[in-house]
């Protein structure tokens, strides 16, 4: 899905039952505005490489997946 556009990326989380993990703050509005599901889980690194990325994840996944049990939770942002 890497050239699809916001709604379809959204539409199809909704759709199978994923999370989004992005860096586009454009997804952060959408769960504000539209809430779960799907969530959304915020990385703000800036530039940054992906094990970068990975290492942040591997990092909060008792986070993550508190954030993943809670009904009413929609955005997570990671630092």
């Amino acid at each position: 899905m890497q050239a699809a556009d916001d709604a379809a990326i959204w539409d199809y989380a909704l759709r199978e039952g994923f999370m989004i993990v992005t860096k586009d703050s454009d997804f952060n509005s959408r769960a504000l505005l539209f809430g779960a599901p799907p969530k959304v889980v915020s990385i703000r690194l800036g530039n940054c490489s992906t094990r970068d990325i990975e290492l942040l994840l591997r990092s909060s996944f008792a986070a993550v997946g508190d954030f993943a049990a809670d009904p009413s939770a929609a955005l997570l942002a990671l630092e």
